[in-house]
């Protein structure tokens, strides 16, 4: 029987972005922005949907006058991102 796979992580920009935390400690926004190739408002949505969900951590700090904007993973999203691989293993009959 297949498992549901998390509609969370599900969305094609959301599974980007775990996907490179998974890969790095901490990530910041421009890296993020640039490796997904997303908008910065849409980017900016989707970090707020995983964090509000407890995947990731956003942290908010000014270096010089500019704000810098850094994500990682939370113990929440490593778990949640290893069943999601997990189960999408059972859908490949891996």
């Amino acid at each position: 029987m297949l498992k549901e796979l998390n509609p969370l992580i599900h969305s094609q920009l959301r599974l980007a972005i775990m996907t490179l935390l998974v890969s790095v400690e901490e990530a910041d926004f421009s890296y993020l922005k640039e490796k997904t190739n997303a908008t910065s408002g849409n980017i900016s949505v989707q970090l707020d949907k995983l964090s509000s969900a407890g995947y990731i951590k956003i942290t908010k700090e000014f270096v010089g006058k500019k704000t810098r904007t850094t994500c990682r993973l939370t113990e929440e999203g490593k778990q949640a991102m290893e069943e999601y691989i997990e189960n999408l293993k059972s859908y490949l009959n891996l």
